[in-house]
């Protein structure tokens, strides 16, 4: 099954991050709490934890896009 995994709530006041660093590629096995890749918000460099175990399929963002919370930035094909 495929998991639209989306930007988490990183603070109170944070509304958007910059893709810093991807640190699963295509194709790896990732496991529940393991960081997917870093953004990077107002105040601090940030680690963002996958929700979900299976394998990584897509990657919707790049590296330097600005995305909002919320929004899509990877796709975990994993169990139901």
């Amino acid at each position: 099954m495929l998991h639209q995994i989306n930007l988490p709530v990183l603070g109170d006041t944070t509304r958007n991050a910059f893709i810093s660093e991807w640190l699963v590629n295509i194709g790896d096995s990732v496991q529940v709490d393991q960081p997917l890749l870093r953004v990077e918000t107002d105040k601090a460099l940030v680690e963002v934890p996958s929700p979900v175990a299976g394998t990584l399929v897509e990657q919707l963002v790049a590296l330097e896009d600005e995305i909002d919370i919320g929004a899509p930035i990877a796709v975990i094909d994993g169990p139901a």
